[in-house]
């Protein structure tokens, strides 16, 4: 049957008007994702641009965005104003055990609560995780009296122990495991594997977004961490890098490019891990929530 001239030019209208609609939608959409970007990013555009300038071109009006002298020796100075290598190096000490303790921590918890059965499991699930709507500063003297009575302050292992364990973590793989049949928890169980077994052979396999998102969260908030290191940290030794920054703009406060200097070198570490891990990290955070 031969379809008629005038039918196909209707269709051929039709979709090229559904294609325009389509276009009316998304461009819009796309123009709003490039002004929030660009408002994310211009902050960390101009905090590079004044790492490069002096220190009276900082807050030169209007902005110059590209100095007419590049200042890279500002990136040598500040290891020689403070040592910054130690800064950081705690810094990392501290973000990659906390992480891996919390990523340890919060998938096997998370397993119990969602592969195990056991009286009470939702009960104390909702308990543990209504925990988070509690604010840090309503324990803060407690949890410091606990470790100076246990004579842990000024160690690291006060920060380790108060954070190698997060309610968030367990919500989030949680929630991650509740997508994962039961069926294969139960037809490993039939073939004589222990529930150690089945967490370590199947879960943590199956669950490689899931724990990306988790430390790469973790890493940045430990990273990012300034309450923690200022309260149980007291050697200059121990400081973490936010720490140490804040020392630096307190004893020179006027030297503006400096800080710009130190804030840059901060953040590129958090850069980085996040470029290599995006990609986990978008698919964990998309997939965490769909059952449960």
């Amino acid at each position: 049957m031969t379809a008629l001239p005038g039918a196909a030019t209707e269709a051929g209208a039709g979709g090229g008007r559904s294609r325009a609609r389509r276009l009316l939608r998304t461009v819009p959409a796309y123009i709003g994702l490039i002004v929030i970007a660009a408002l994310v990013l211009v902050p960390f555009a101009w905090m590079v641009s004044s790492s490069l300038k002096r220190d009276n071109q900082v807050f030169s009006v209007p902005i110059q965005w590209i100095p007419d002298e590049l200042r890279w020796q500002n990136f040598v100075e500040i290891w020689e104003r403070i040592p910054l290598l130690t800064y950081l190096g705690n810094s990392a000490f501290l973000s990659v055990t906390i992480t891996a303790l919390q990523v340890l921590t919060g998938s096997f918890a998370a397993y119990g609560f969602s592969k195990v059965r056991f009286p009470g499991r939702d009960g104390l699930f909702l308990a543990y995780i209504a925990t988070i709507a509690v604010p840090w500063q309503a324990y803060m003297v407690p949890q410091y009296i606990m470790m100076q009575r246990a004579e842990l302050t000024d160690t690291f292992l006060s920060i380790i122990l108060l954070q190698a364990f997060s309610a968030f973590g367990v919500f989030l793989m949680r929630q991650y495991y509740m997508s994962i049949p039961d069926d294969l928890c139960e037809a490993a169980r039939i073939d004589g594997l222990s529930e150690y077994g089945i967490y370590r052979r199947i879960m943590l396999p199956l669950s490689k977004p899931a724990l990306a998102s988790l430390a790469l969260l973790t890493f940045v908030n430990t990273w990012n961490d300034y309450m923690g290191p200022f309260i149980y940290l007291t050697s200059n030794e121990l400081w973490t890098v936010q720490l140490g920054l804040r020392s630096f703009v307190g004893q020179y406060e006027a030297e503006y490019a400096m800080i710009m200097t130190g804030s840059v070198l901060s953040v590129l570490p958090i850069l980085v891990i996040f470029l290599f891990g995006q990609r986990y990290f978008i698919r964990g955070i998309a997939t965490s929530g769909l059952k449960g």
